[in-house]
C-alpha cells in the first residue's frame, strides 16, 4: 500500500487520481484551495488540506504536515494548476506572475521541501502533471505552454539529479481530458485583441466549443498514472491520450526535419580543426 500526496484533488484529473488510489487501498493526503472534494474513504485513508499553493510558505507547510502525519510518502503528484488563454500581447504582468506561481513555483517548492524526507527514505516517486501544450504548443496559450515547458525541463533534470537516491520522476503530459479544465473554474483568458482573431481567436473558440466533449477519460487517465507508478521501470515521459500522442509525434518529426535541414549551418560554428 502506498501513501500519496496529491495537489489539487477537488476536481479533474486530481480528483480521479485520488479516487483511484483510495479504491486501490492506498492512503491519500490531498490539497484543495477551498471546499470539500467528493471522495469517500475508509477511516484514516484520506486527509484533505486546504492550501493556496500560490502562497509559497503555505505550500511548504502542507508538505511538512503531510510527512508529519504519514511518516513516509511514496508518491508526490504535482497536479494543481490552471490554463491561461489569449494573445501574448494582451497578457498582464499579474497574469504572468500568478500562473508561474501556481503552475511552476508551487511544484518546485513542494519538491524542494519533500526531498530531504525522500532521500532519508531512500525511495519515492515524483509525478509532475504537465501538458502536451508544453511539448507541442499551439497559438493562443503561450504562457500556459511556457509554464508546462518549464515543468517538463525541470522534471528531466531532477530525474537525473535524484536517481542516485532511489527517487523516480515522471512528467505526465495529458491531452484534452473531459474535466472542467476548459470551464471558468480552471481556464482563464487574457483580454481579447482583434488583430489575433484569425489564429488565437479561432483556437480559443475551438477550446470553448470542445468543453465537455474532450476525448480523454479522467478515470482511465488516473489508472494509467497508477500503472506507471507501479511499473518496475516507470517512464520519465508519459503521454496521456491519442490526441497527445499525435501532437507529440508531429512535433518531434518537425523538429528532426528542421535539425537536419540546418545541420550544415549548425556545425559551421565550431572552431576550425587545428592542422597537424
Amino acid at each position: 500500500m502506498k501513501t500519496w500526496f496529491i495537489t489539487g484533488i477537488s476536481r479533474g484529473l486530481g480528483l480521479a487520481l485520488a479516487k483511484a488510489a483510495l479504491a486501490a487501498g492506498d492512503t491519500v493526503i490531498g490539497t484543495v484551495r477551498s471546499g470539500t472534494p467528493d471522495l469517500k474513504a475508509a477511516a484514516g485513508k484520506l486527509q484533505v488540506l486546504t492550501v493556496d499553493l500560490a502562497d509559497g510558505a503555505a505550500a511548504e507547510a502542507a508538505v511538512k504536515q503531510a510527512f508529519a502525519t504519514a511518516g513516509r510518502i511514496d508518491v508526490i503528484v504535482n497536479n494543481a494548476g490552471y490554463g491561461l488563454f489569449g494573445a501574448t500581447e494582451k497578457a498582464t504582468d499579474a497574469e504572468l506572475a500568478h500562473i508561474f506561481a501556481v503552475d511552476v513555483f508551487a511544484p518546485f517548492r513542494v519538491i524542494r521541501t519533500a526531498l530531504p524526507y525522500l532521500r532519508a527514505q531512500g525511495s519515492g516517486h515524483i509525478v509532475n502533471i504537465t501538458s502536451v501544450a508544453g511539448r507541442a504548443p499551439a497559438p493562443g496559450y503561450s504562457l500556459y505552454a511556457a509554464v508546462k515547458f518549464a515543468l517538463e525541463g525541470f522534471s528531466i533534470s531532477i530525474s537525473q539529479e535524484l536517481a542516485p537516491f532511489g527517487i523516480k520522476v515522471t512528467a505526465v503530459a495529458p491531452g484534452a481530458f473531459r474535466t472542467d479544465f476548459l470551464s471558468p473554474h480552471s481556464m482563464r483568458k487574457s483580454d481579447t485583441e482583434a488583430a489575433y482573431a484569425g489564429n488565437v481567436g479561432k483556437i480559443t473558440a475551438t477550446f470553448e466549443a470542445n468543453n465537455g466533449k474532450q476525448i480523454g477519460d479522467p478515470d482511465r487517465g488516473a489508472q494509467a498514472i497508477i500503472a506507471a507508478v507501479n511499473a518496475d521501470n516507470p517512464p520519465l515521459h508519459l503521454l496521456l491520450g491519442s490526441d497527445a500522442l499525435r501532437r507529440a509525434r508531429e512535433k518531434l518529426d518537425a523538429v528532426i526535419e528542421e535539425i537536419d535541414r540546418w545541420e550544415e549551418l549548425t556545425r559551421s560554428t565550431d572552431h576550425a580543426p587545428v592542422a597537424a
